[in-house]
């Protein structure tokens, strides 16, 4: 089958960074299902895991965590799908990835499509999806409600880095399925806009002091703060801004140390998203992944939650993945991207 993998640790502006190989396909056993991939989304793990995890010798490593396909058999164990369902999720690190024509994946960690989203739109959603979920529900525990409900809680909820692939799911989730008030941060004007479009009640600018603009917006302190970039950079700021007890989640790896002492006056506590940590170790609640995603993609259906698809990059190969990287290690990109198609 066809795949895009790397046999070494090359900057994206070399060649040999990702290349086009050809590699036996894979054949489903226990609970995994064999999935025919059709769309992939590009996350900046991939290109982390590329810059910092070289293969070993002589071998290829395929890399991608997002991925909308059918699926083509199952594993004797697997129970929930079935050969013919279109499904999508984000897969385990531990394990090929879906830059490949086929892949197994665990049916425990995968949802059904959107009915109402092409391929394409679909494979923009999961890793970030399952991100923002966990972020908000499990770690910031923020109140969950109907998506018809119109209850306003207490909850302030500040976003940072509001604009990039998780934020723009995230506060969706918010929107929809909660009652916080939501401050979002963007400093370019289309981000801005884009913050606004996807459900952000008020947008502060991230490349300014924070504390004067939220105080300036009169909502009392923030008790929850998803921190999506920077976080080194916007500790002492969250300190500050959080009331008694808040809570700050992180998704990103600080360039210094957090000195967690900094929280006890204030009772607050630090948490770390990340999504891949049940499929790493066969938690317990594994399962949940799944639900999850089905219950996201209820969502989509009912028109709650719309795709985060920024720009489709065209057919899945080496050439179109490598400009998929160097967008996204720009930090420049604004939604998802996608490619289609082998």
């Amino acid at each position: 089958m066809k795949a895009i993998g790397y046999t070494q640790s090359l900057p994206i502006s070399d060649a040999s960074s990702l290349l086009d190989v050809e590699v036996a396909q894979p054949i489903a056993t226990g609970r995994d299902l064999l999935v025919k991939v059709k769309a992939i989304a590009v996350n900046p793990v991939d290109y982390k895991i590329r810059q910092n995890m070289p293969p070993a010798i002589g071998e290829t490593k395929i890399i991608g965590w997002d991925a909308v396909g059918e699926v083509i058999a199952t594993g004797a164990a697997a129970s929930h799908f079935k050969p013919g369902d279109t499904v999508f999720y984000a897969g385990d690190l531990n394990r090929q990835g879906s830059n490949a024509e086929y892949q197994l994946v665990d049916e425990r960690i995968v949802g059904h499509k959107p009915k109402s989203l092409a391929d394409a739109e679909a494979a923009a959603l999961p890793l970030t999806t399952i991100t923002a979920w966990e972020l908000l529900f499990d770690h910031l525990a923020i109140e969950q409600q109907a998506p018809e409900a119109t209850t306003t809680t207490q909850e302030v909820l500040l976003v940072i880095g509001a604009a990039g692939g998780v934020g723009s799911i995230l506060l969706q989730l918010a929107k929809a399925i909660t009652g916080a008030t939501v401050i979002a941060t963007a400093s370019r004007p289309s981000s801005q806009a884009w913050v606004k479009a996807l459900g952000a009640d008020h947008v502060v600018d991230h490349s300014k002091p924070l504390q004067p603009q939220i105080e300036a917006l009169g909502l009392g302190q923030v008790t929850h703060i998803a921190s999506l970039n920077s976080t080194e950079y916007y500790y002492d700021t969250y300190i500050e801004l959080l009331a008694p007890f808040g809570k700050i989640a992180m998704i990103d790896d600080p360039k210094a140390p957090l000195e967690v002492m900094k929280l006890k006056p204030k009772s607050l506590s630090l948490h770390i998203e990340f999504m891949f940590a049940r499929s790493m170790f066969n938690a317990a609640d594994i399962q949940s992944q799944s639900e999850l995603l089905n219950q996201v993609s209820s969502l989509v259906d009912q028109g709650f939650i719309k795709t985060t698809i920024g720009k489709n990059l065209g057919a899945i190969n080496a050439k179109n993945l490598r400009a998929a990287h160097e967008i996204l290690e720009s930090g420049q990109s604004i939604g998802k991207l996608v490619l289609e198609g082998f």
